[in-house]
């Protein structure tokens, strides 16, 4: 199986070789063709760079935004299957730019697949919602979809989850009925603007309606009698979008958790050669966004059309920005399931 340090070792190979072209393309491109070829399914990556880091103002391009349908409209293009495999690695975003994403791509598509490698978090986890079934493996993870609020405090901007704002007023409420406790809140009440609690039950219910719509729809949708479909969607939305059980936005969901509450997955391992073909991709993708310091995220498909969200980065001292090391300088991690 071709592991993180063997991808490395073909993309330094083909950098070798002028006729290749790019040589982060062309590894990247031979693995999504032979994973589309494998499955006659019509296949786009999508994937962003959150996990690398990366220069200031590069982390405003790996959210999921309302451009990225721009990104699926060029990658949706030229294809002839109505059955699409959607390899996703992002850390989340807009839930109305998600939305938009599942509405377009659905339109398109009557099956649909979303493989994730690694982490598909918040937002990414709601467009995960609207597929027939995800593929995960060990090392595969999704996230609670419990919507964050960007709120300026006296600690800076930060995101904070809606419904632990509305938890917290739920305190502060009870606490101020004595003397003491208003005393303790009244430096804390007023950072916070007076529409703030409607935000964030809208924020909150609008999130919920989307899961639970994208899951009785496609997902569940096979599910009989309607009681019981409806019964399983509720179960499993609930979960989704339940901050107080969660506790953290950044909690990571395995496939046997989410089966538990009902999520249709199936399992990377069940075919050998198919998770090859994924893991080599997403190793592919992420040593691009390792070594190509302004690149923040990447929507291709299988025919080599790709939609690149780039900053200006000026290149590191002495050398090219998107040039590897020769060899690697330590050993890289496997991801468990290799």
């Amino acid at each position: 199986m071709p592991g993180f340090n063997q991808i490395l070792a073909e993309i330094q190979a083909a950098q070798g070789d002028p006729a290749l072209g790019n040589p982060f393309d062309y590894v990247r491109r031979k693995y999504i063709g032979l994973l589309a070829a494998k499955t006659g399914r019509h296949t786009i990556v999508y994937a962003s760079r959150f996990l690398q880091g990366g220069p200031p103002g590069l982390e405003q391009l790996v959210p999921i935004t309302d451009e990225d349908v721009q990104g699926l409209m060029a990658t949706v293009q030229g294809g002839t299957s109505d059955k699409l495999d959607l390899l996703l690695h992002s850390p989340g975003g807009s839930p109305e730019a998600a939305e938009g994403i599942v509405s377009y791509v659905r339109a398109k598509f009557t099956d649909i697949r979303v493989i994730v490698p690694h982490l598909a978090m918040s937002a990414a986890t709601m467009i995960a919602c609207s597929a027939n079934r995800i593929l995960m493996g060990r090392h595969s993870f999704l996230g609670p979809t419990d919507p964050q609020l960007f709120i300026q405090s006296p600690l800076g901007f930060r995101y904070v989850a809606a419904q632990a704002i509305l938890e917290q007023f739920d305190r502060a409420r009870k606490d101020c009925a004595t003397p003491s406790g208003l005393r303790a809140w009244a430096p804390i009440l007023p950072q916070y603007g007076p529409d703030l609690l409607v935000t964030c039950e809208n924020a909150s219910e609008l999130t919920r309606r989307l899961v639970h719509q994208w899951l009785r729809e496609y997902m569940l949708a096979d599910i009989k009698p309607a009681k019981r479909r409806g019964q399983m969607v509720r179960r499993l939305a609930d979960f989704l979008t339940d901050h107080q059980q969660h506790k953290t936005h950044g909690r990571h969901l395995d496939r046997a958790t989410l089966r538990s509450h009902g999520m249709v997955i199936d399992d990377l391992e069940r075919d050998p050669d198919e998770q090859d073909l994924v893991l080599s991709i997403y190793h592919a993708v992420t040593i691009g966004f390792s070594f190509i310091p302004f690149l923040g995220k990447i929507i291709e498909n299988h025919l080599g059309c790709m939609f690149a969200k780039a900053g200006m980065v000026s290149p590191p001292p002495g050398g090219v920005a998107n040039e590897p090391p020769e060899q690697p300088s330590t050993a890289q991690p496997e991801p468990a399931a290799q």
